[in-house]
């Protein structure tokens, strides 16, 4: 998507960068000290005897000192100091003896040793991230180092959530004869708070094809992508791909896929469209495999294929051939090794299975049933990755 922005670094979390960042200075912008210690010449003392030195005074960090040794002197250095004029080594605090203004030193002391020379991090001009980088902590972390204060990102996505069905309530609201609470919305309104978005939350549109074609003609105006949740199975009530097959157009609909075979993806308008599933768990699994991808590449930032492990099922599971499946589990370790149990019953409606679950546990559509030892391959959820060694 076109459009770009200047933004402090500090509200840059998550945003895409929308051109190379390089740095400004040097990083460390001097020669410094990684130890606390005694700054010296190491000029012919690899293999000299205990060397004594006289010692001139002392840098510190922030305050260097303005004195520049000659033969036989040293200053007091301490970590992150500026080394000292005519000093290429350091010698370690415990490895000297201090009596009065003389340091003792035994051999070796070598070029270099305990310095951190300037531009050891990046050198001036040197890239610190790419284009399309989704920057996280660490990147803005460096960018504050090297005295970076604002970054060009894309612009934020315009993502409006909609949810569908005459038996949605409100939370706060009683519930009537065959009503439930909405939480398709809810669950995908917050999982887009991880990405560089706009969300407009849109409410939910009752079973009424008019209604819900007119309420998606709107909103794609003001929208790069729709997400919709329910009304794209068979059902007589399944109102939302009719509408957009008849004001924009479906790319396809249902694939091999348990849970969330039901999904469709097209247009309306300018807008992009994806109707998930109804049911929750199928609601979640289809908006991590197809909708985050496709936010990040509208934003600029090629996603990467997820982090996939191999871990033992410490249960039996049954799977029939045809579709891939992604099971909601719990991972660990144990032993040394990985393993991954799933979270009950993983029916398409049970929201119980993504509360206790780490990841999910992938079948291949050619897999028959696993049996309780077999490997299986997992993919961590979205902010799990902290938590992996926990039991």
């Amino acid at each position: 998507m076109d459009g770009t922005e200047r933004i402090a670094i500090d509200a840059a979390i998550g945003r895409i960068t929308a051109k190379h960042v390089n740095a400004p200075i040097d990083l460390p912008p001097f020669d410094a000290s990684a130890m606390d210690g005694y700054a010296v010449d190491a000029t012919g003392l690899d293999h000299a005897d205990e060397k004594r030195f006289d010692v001139i005074g002392e840098s510190l960090a922030g305050r260097p000192s303005a004195s520049s040794l000659s033969p036989g002197d040293t200053i007091r250095v301490f970590t992150g100091a500026a080394m000292p004029e005519g000093a290429n080594a350091v010698v370690l605090q415990e490895d000297a003896v201090r009596q009065g203004a003389t340091m003792i030193t035994a051999p070796p002391v070598h070029h270099d040793q305990h310095v951190r020379h300037r531009g050891h991090d990046v050198r001036q001009g040197a890239e610190l991230c790419c284009r399309g980088t989704r920057l996280s902590h660490f990147h803005l972390a460096w960018f504050a180092a090297c005295g970076i204060e604002e970054v060009t990102v894309s612009r934020r996505i315009r993502v409006g959530v909609f949810s569908t069905g005459d038996e949605l309530v409100e939370r706060g609201r009683a519930l009537g004869p065959g009503q439930v609470y909405d939480s398709n919305r809810f669950a995908i309104t917050s999982l887009l708070r991880e990405k560089a978005v706009e969300t407009f939350d849109l409410g939910c549109i009752a079973d009424d094809p008019q209604v819900i074609a007119n309420s998606l003609e709107k909103a794609c105006k003001n929208t790069d992508l729709l997400v919709t949740s329910g009304g794209v199975s068979v059902g007589d009530a399944d109102y939302v791909k009719e509408a957009v097959d008849r004001i924009g157009r479906i790319e396809f609909w249902k694939i091999a896929l348990k849970p969330g075979k039901p999904l469709a993806v097209g247009r309306v308008g300018p807008a992009l469209f994806f109707g998930l599933p109804g049911n929750p768990v199928s609601a979640i699994v289809t908006y991590l495999l197809f909708v985050a991808p496709t936010i990040d590449r509208l934003g600029g930032h090629e996603p990467t294929p997820p982090l996939t492990l191999t871990a033992t099922v410490h249960a039996r599971v049954r799977h029939s051939l045809g579709r891939r499946e992604y099971l909601r589990g719990t991972l660990r370790s144990s032993d040394g090794r990985l393993v991954v149990t799933p979270t009950g019953d993983q029916g398409s409606n049970r929201l119980a299975t993504f509360a206790g679950a780490n990841c999910l546990m992938v079948v291949d559509e050619d897999k028959k049933d696993i049996e309780d030892g077999e490997s299986v391959d997992v993919i961590l959820l979205p902010d799990e990755g902290a938590h992996l060694m926990h039991s």
